[in-house]
C-alpha cells in the first residue's frame, strides 16, 4: 500500500443502496462476486446464452431503413462459422486482431470469435487517420484486420508497408471492393462460408470449438483498448476476462440489469464504455444491442427503439440541449413561454419527485401537467420514453446540464472509471444523486485519497498491464493493484467522491488561489453556444479562456436575426457573437464570485477562436477531450496576446481536411476584458 495515502471507507447504514453495495464488495472479497469458474469468459458466456436464452432477441441492425434481429442462438451460429473460417486463414491464440468500424453486429461478433481461439481483439477508433492507426496497429502487433468497409480498407493499405505483421484483412460492407487484389483482402461473408463449408465436411468441429472455448480462462487476457493519448502516443491497456466479465456482472447488479433491457450501441468500439456497456454488460445480463443505421441516424433510431439502459458522454448531453434550445428559440411565442413556465417548475421540483422525495400535491399537480405537455414530449424526442437509467462519464458534466435531465424525469446518474479501471471506479445509487460528486465506489471497489490529493483506486477491474510498457505500467499501477489516476478529487462527509481536476492540470494563480479549469470550462459550455473551452491560469495573475462557438447554435441564431456569415471563421469573429458571449463570461464571473475557492478564478480576458477545435488537427482526442499541453504549444501566441494587454492577435494554423490534405487558416483575433466581481480576500491554503 503506498504510504502518502489516507484511508476512505464509505460509512454503513448510510442508504438501502450503500447497504447493498457493502454487501456487495463484502462477497467480492469473499470471492462469491467473481465470475463462476463456469463462465469466466465472454466466449462460454455466449454459448450459455445460446442455451438459456436462446430464442431471445441478442442484437439488432437497422440496415436499408428494416430493423434485422439476432437470437442469442443465431449470434452462437454466426460466431461459430467465422471463427472456423478465421482458423482456416491462420488466426491462431496469442494473435492480435483489429477491430475498427462503426457499430455493426459482424464487428461484435469478431471480439467473441477471436477470443474463441484465444487471440486478441484490439478495437480502434474509426475516424482515425491512417497514421494514427498506423502507430497503434504496429504496436500490437496486429495480424488481421476486420473492418467495415471500404475507408477502412483503403487506409490500412495506404500504410501495409508499415505493418509487417499484418496478413489478412477481412471486410463487412463489400461495396466499392469488387476490383481489388483479394489474395490477402477477404469479405466477412466469405470467411462465414469457408467456416459453413468446414462444418459440413466435419461435424466435429462444433465440438472441437466449444472444447476450445472450455479450456479458456478468466485470468486469459480478453480485449487490449488503446488509450485516447492527451500526453502522447496512445498506450495498450491489457484488460483480462475477468476484468471484463466481473465489472460487468457488478455493474448490472449495482443497477438490476437483466435479459429484458434494451440498448443501443453508437459510440466508438474502441472505447472502455462501449466495450464494457455494449459487450460486457450484454453477454453477462443477456440484454439486446441494436446497432443504428449509421452515426447520423442514431438518435431517430434510438427513438425507435425506446432502449431502458443508456449511456453517453457529456458532449452528447450537450449537443442535445444545444439541440433543444435551437428548436424552443424558433418555436412560437405561446410553446415558448408554456416551455419556460414549466421548466421553471421542472427545476423546482423535478428531481425531488425523481428521486421520491415529499413535494406539495400543488407542485406535483403542475408537474403532472408540465409531463402531459413538455417533459413526456421531450422525452420521447430524445429517445428517452422507456428510459429506466443512464450514465454520463469521461469528462465531468456541467451541474445544471445534469440537474436539466433529472428534471424531465430522466434517471440520468455519473459514474467515474477509466480504462484501466475496466470502466467503473464508483457510481451513484439512487436516492444519493448529487450533481457535484460521482457517488461512492462501486462494488469490489476501494479508495484512497493520496496526500498530494491524487485518487487511486484498488478493484476487480484493475487493467493486467499496458502492453509492451512496463515501466508505464509500474507509474501507474503498484505492486499491492493500486493504481494512480492522475485525477483529484475528495471524499465529502456523505461519502461520496468528488474530482476536482486532473491532477496535472489543477494549479494556483500566483497569488496562491485554487485553479481547476475543468471546472471553469464545463460552467461556460452549460451555454448552447459554447461548444468548448479552455482555461489557462495556472502560475499566472488571472484566468483567461480561449471559446469555440457551437455552429448548430450560433448559426440558428444569425439565421434568426439576418446575420449573413460565409464561414466559422466569419461567423466567429462577428461582433454581435462577441457581446453574446461576453454576456455568458460575465454570468460564469458572477457564479464564480460566489464560489469560495474559485472566487479568484473569474475570466479576466477572453477570445473566440478562429477555428474549431478538432481531433484531425491534434487538439482533442478522438474522445473529444482536450489536449491541453498541445494546444498551449499550437496557440501560445494567442495565450501571450491574453496576458500582454494585447487586443487582437494575428494567427495562422494549419489544418487536415477530411481528405488529409493540409491548409492555412488564419485570422485577426480579438481579446475582450471582462469585469470581474468583489471576492472575499484569498487565504492561502496553509494559513
Amino acid at each position: 500500500m503506498p504510504k502518502d495515502v489516507q484511508t476512505v471507507t464509505i460509512k454503513s447504514g448510510e442508504s438501502d443502496k450503500t447497504r447493498e453495495i457493502n454487501d456487495l464488495n463484502d462477497r467480492n472479497e469473499r470471492g462469491e462476486g467473481a465470475a463462476s469458474g463456469a463462465l469466466d469468459t465472454v466466449p462460454k458466456l455466449l454459448l450459455h446464452n445460446a442455451r438459456a436464452l436462446s430464442g431471445r432477441t441478442a442484437m439488432r441492425e437497422k440496415d436499408l431503413g428494416i430493423w434485422q434481429t439476432w437470437s442469442w442462438k443465431d449470434v452462437e451460429r454466426e460466431v461459430f462459422l467465422f471463427a472456423l473460417g478465421l482458423d482456416r486463414l491462420g488466426l491462431g491464440p496469442g494473435d492480435t486482431v483489429a477491430i475498427i468500424g462503426d457499430n455493426r453486429p459482424r464487428l461484435y461478433w469478431t471480439f467473441v470469435a477471436a477470443q474463441s481461439l484465444g487471440a486478441i481483439p484490439v478495437p480502434i477508433y474509426q475516424d482515425s487517420v491512417a497514421k494514427e492507426m498506423a502507430f497503434v496497429l504496429a504496436h500490437a502487433e496486429v495480424k488481421f484486420a476486420v473492418v467495415e468497409d471500404q475507408e477502412q480498407v483503403d487506409k490500412l493499405l495506404s500504410i501495409a508497408d508499415e505493418l509487417p505483421a499484418l496478413k489478412e484483412i477481412i471486410y463487412d460492407d463489400p461495396r466499392g471492393l469488387k476490383d481489388y487484389d483479394h489474395t490477402h483482402l477477404h469479405s466477412f461473408e466469405h470467411v462465414q462460408q469457408t467456416g459453413a463449408q468446414l462444418s459440413r465436411d466435419d461435424a466435429n468441429l462444433y465440438r472441437w470449438w466449444r472444447e476450445r472455448i472450455a479450456a479458456g480462462k478468466g485470468s486469459d487476457t480478453s480485449v487490449i483498448l488503446y488509450t485516447s493519448g492527451t500526453t502522447g502516443n496512445p498506450k495498450g491497456v491489457v484488460l483480462s476476462h475477468d476484468n471484463i466479465v466481473i465489472s460487468a456482472r457488478n455493474g448490472n447488479k449495482f443497477d438490476n440489469l437483466g435479459p429484458d433491457e434494451e440498448m443501443i450501441a453508437y459510440l466508438p468500439m474502441a472505447w472502455v464504455g462501449d466495450h464494457i456497456f455494449s459487450y460486457g454488460q450484454s453477454y453477462t445480463a443477456g440484454f439486446c444491442v441494436s446497432c443504428p443505421e449509421s452515426p447520423e441516424t442514431a438518435q431517430e433510431d434510438r427513438r425507435e427503439i425506446g432502449p431502458t439502459y443508456f449511456f453517453a458522454p457529456p458532449r452528447v448531453f450537450e449537443n442535445m440541449l444545444t439541440a433543444i434550445t435551437v428548436r424552443m428559440e424558433d418555436a412560437g411565442r405561446l410553446k415558448r413561454k408554456m416551455f419556460d413556465y414549466f421548466m421553471a417548475v421542472a427545476r423546482r421540483v423535478g428531481e425531488d419527485i425523481l428521486d421520491g422525495k415529499p413535494v406539495p400535491f400543488g407542485e406535483r399537480l403542475r408537474y403532472w401537467l408540465g409531463n402531459l405537455l413538455v417533459y413526456a414530449p421531450l422525452r420521447n424526442r430524445m429517445g428517452f420514453t422507456r428510459l429506466r437509467v443512464a450514465y454520463t462519464a469521461g469528462e465531468a458534466i456541467g451541474p445544471e446540464i445534469f440537474r436539466f435531465y433529472r428534471s424531465l424525469g430522466i434517471n440520468l446518474k455519473q459514474l467515474y472509471g477509466m480504462t484501466e479501471a475496466s470502466v467503473y471506479i464508483t457510481i451513484q445509487p439512487d436516492g444519493e444523486i448529487y450533481p457535484d460528486t460521482v457517488g461512492v465506489p462501486g462494488p469490489g471497489v476501494e479508495i484512497r485519497i493520496a496526500e498530494n490529493g491524487e485518487v487511486l483506486f484498488r478493484s476487480p477491474g484493475v487493467f493486467q498491464e499496458y502492453f509492451k510498457n512496463p515501466e508505464a505500467t509500474r507509474e501507474t499501477k503498484t505492486p499491492d493493484g493500486w493504481v494512480h489516476t492522475g485525477d483529484a478529487g475528495l471524499i465529502d462527509s456523505r461519502g461520496h467522491l468528488k474530482i476536482i481536476d486532473r491532477a496535472k492540470d489543477v494549479g494556483r494563480l500566483r497569488n496562491g488561489a485554487l485553479f481547476a479549469p475543468k471546472y471553469i470550462e464545463n460552467k461556460l459550455k452549460f451555454y448552447p453556444n459554447i461548444k468548448e473551452a479552455v482555461a489557462f491560469g495556472d502560475g499566472r495573475d488571472y484566468c483567461t479562456v480561449m471559446l469555440n462557438i457551437d455552429l448548430v447554435a450560433v448559426g440558428n441564431w444569425a439565421e434568426r436575426n439576418n446575420i449573413a456569415y460565409a464561414s466559422y471563421q466569419e461567423l466567429a469573429a462577428h461582433p454581435e457573437v462577441y457581446a453574446m458571449l461576453e454576456r455568458h463570461v460575465d454570468e460564469v464571473n458572477r457564479s464564480l464570485a460566489g464560489e469560495e475557492n474559485m472566487a479568484a478564478s473569474q475570466i479576466r480576458r477572453f477570445l473566440i477562436l478562429h477555428k474549431e477545435l478538432d481531433a484531425d488537427d491534434g487538439e482533442l482526442t478522438r474522445t473529444q477531450k482536450v489536449r491541453r499541453r498541445f494546444i498551449a504549444e499550437r496557440y501560445a501566441p494567442l495565450i501571450e496576446a491574453l496576458y500582454d494587454g494585447s487586443t487582437h492577435c494575428r494567427i495562422a494554423t494549419e489544418v487536415t481536411f477530411e481528405d488529409g490534405r493540409k491548409g492555412i487558416i488564419e485570422g485577426d483575433v480579438r481579446i475582450v476584458d471582462m469585469q470581474v466581481y468583489p471576492v472575499a480576500e484569498f487565504k492561502q491554503a496553509a494559513e
